[in-house]
């Protein structure tokens, strides 16, 4: 490994030695996790990231290290919190925009903005839970008129709670009716557009107040001001950007949209999102905006000094390696060995891409069903409703530079048009797809991306009713490869297209990640407004696998996602 970089990075920034340095890779959260924040409490870091329109949203991820994340709960997890919000939904990268998790007297509060639906219900959305491991106790959200995204929770020493949102401003807000008090505005930043991602600390005396600004691309930077009252007049940091890697060809790029918090020990670190595509892979980065861990120096009195992030980082002692605690969910770091028994429950880091119809997606004893949708993964085949919009997807992030993916399909179509598959799905408008279909009376798999449209191989006469097994490995960041055999013979394995990253790396998907995972459609077949016709066979999945490879930590360096994780 090279150190250089960050050696002469740490020199630049004249941090004060930092004694029993711990040594960690980023991003801590592989995977699409944009716009973290955490807080600590009892030794334990919890932490959220944004979600959209992905479903259940809002992940609640636990740590004891700073570097090994249990998902334990999602604070948005059924559809009577919004009734009807998801359907109401027609942009890939609307919901719900940047969270803030705070704890407070017992309780944990989780404020965010649902942004965008068709019928206006654009508010503000605060949750609470005394027991964040116990998805159910998420509360129904206490609603309010958000004047603009990214809130911030804060109390003041007199008792008053204040949100803060983008541009930047506060409001007194009351928690537990949503009632809020006069705009405040508070202060517009260095310059860049899109002063956001607002959040305010108090220390030594101060009002800090740091937000994210220069858009959430090249120019995403830190920038901090303080002052006595929350009220201000708020004076900018001397040292602004406190943290960005703009103009710098740094494989990790888009730094910003930070949260700080102490350990146990008092020392001060912070979390922000990033998007590893620096040169020369600029055009390959399909895990979106991941979030990343950096340590921090912060004297009394003083502006905190931020070290800059990169691959591999060297700065505070990180507390013990632990992986105790408590709950159903995976680590973000774990593989997926899914057999989906009967009985047993849809695992929790599989998602859907709006709230699932119900009875849509489901265990039962041939293994996961996926009841087609009248909608495909792209097109919107009927639009009289705002439930058609609904696909009959689940996936999983994409966590590592390179993995292995494979699941046992077992499907049977009887007309064209029917299909169930496997996809490197980013949003409805940028998704790669390998199908099994029927073409001509005969069973027929379909690879679909953007470089090759509709590539069609019928499937060999002895895989014919039975499960099939469909693949997707990386022997590079840049590229996936999609192929199929038989999963109950030594078949051998039939590949059926190569994609480019590119395809799934921004563009329709600038905020979000992409996911990988299975679907099943009809591509609009029959009269009815939402559903398929009864005679379309129901698709089914079992032994869902996926592995992690290696992790990309520099834009010439690697490493085993086994190492990486550990």
């Amino acid at each position: 490994m090279r150190f250089s970089t960050l050696i002469q990075s740490l020199l630049a920034f004249s941090a004060p030695a930092l004694a029993k340095n711990s040594t960690y890779y980023n991003p801590v959260l592989p995977g699409w996790h944009s716009d973290p924040s955490c807080t600590p409490v009892n030794g334990t870091f919890f932490c959220v990231t944004s979600t959209f329109i992905s479903f259940p949203g809002l992940p609640i991820y636990a740590s004891k290290d700073l570097v090994n994340y249990k998902l334990i709960s999602h604070v948005w997890n059924r559809e009577s919190q919004l009734p009807g919000y998801s359907y109401a939904t027609d942009a890939q990268q609307q919901g719900m925009y940047a969270a803030t998790i705070r704890h407070h007297q017992g309780t944990f509060y989780v404020i965010c903005e649902y942004l965008g639906t068709t019928t206006n219900r654009t508010n503000g959305v605060l949750f609470k839970t005394t027991d964040p491991f116990d998805e159910a106790s998420w509360s129904d959200p206490v609603l309010f008129r958000a004047p603009k995204i990214d809130p911030d929770l804060f109390w003041d020493d007199d008792g008053k709670v204040y949100v803060a949102t983008q541009e930047v401003r506060i409001q007194e807000i009351n928690i537990d009716t949503g009632a809020l008090g006069p705009v405040i505005n508070l202060w517009n930043g260095t310059g860049g557009v899109w002063p956001e991602g607002p959040h305010i600390y108090k220390k030594d005396g101060w009002y800090y107040l740091l937000i994210a600004e220069g858009g959430t691309a090249e120019d995403h930077a830190v920038t901090m001001a303080r002052a006595k009252k929350i009220t201000g007049p708020y004076s900018p940091s001397p040292h602004n950007p406190h943290l960005t890697n703009r103009k710098t060809d740094q494989y990790f790029q888009t730094v910003g949209h930070a949260d700080l918090f102490q350990d146990g020990n008092g020392k001060w670190w912070g979390t922000a999102l990033a998007t590893r595509w620096g040169p020369p892979s600029e055009s390959y980065f399909p895990m979106g905006r991941e979030t990343v861990l950096f340590p921090v120096t912060w004297n009394k009195g003083e502006w905190p000094i931020m070290q800059p992030v990169r691959g591999v980082m060297s700065g505070w002692e990180l507390p013990a390696p632990s992986r105790d605690i408590p709950g159903t969910g995976p680590f973000n770091s774990d593989p997926d060995v899914y057999d989906f028994a009967a009985g047993s429950q849809i695992p929790r880091n599989l998602v859907y891409w709006r709230v699932p119809r119900p009875g849509m997606i489901s265990i039962t004893g041939n293994g996961l069903q996926l009841v087609p949708s009248k909608n495909n993964l792209g097109n919107q085949f009927n639009n009289t409703t705002p439930s058609s919009k609904a696909i009959s997807f689940i996936g999983r992030r994409q966590t590592d530079s390179t993995f292995k993916f494979s699941v046992d399909l077992s499907f049977t179509p009887i007309l064209e048009g029917q299909e169930a598959g496997i996809t490197a799905f980013l949003t409805q408008y940028a998704n790669v797809q390998l199908g099994v279909t029927q073409v001509n009376g005969k069973a027929t798999l379909r690879f679909n991306s953007t470089e090759s449209r509709n590539k069609y191989v019928s499937v060999p006469a002895a895989w014919v009713g039975q499960p099939i097994r469909l693949m997707i490995e990386m022997a590079t960041p840049s590229e996936y490869l999609f192929s199929a055999t038989s999963a109950s013979s030594n078949s051998s394995i039939l590949e059926l297209g190569k994609a480019s990253t590119a395809q799934v790396s921004g563009n329709t998907g600038s905020f979000v990640g992409t996911l990988i995972g299975v679907y099943a459609t009809c591509n609009g077949a029959g009269n009815d407004a939402l559903d398929c016709p009864a005679s379309t066979p129901n698709a089914w999945f079992k032994r869902w696998r996926y592995q992690g490879v290696k992790q990309w930590v520099d834009k010439m360096e690697s490493v085993t996602s086994e190492l990486f994780n550990q």
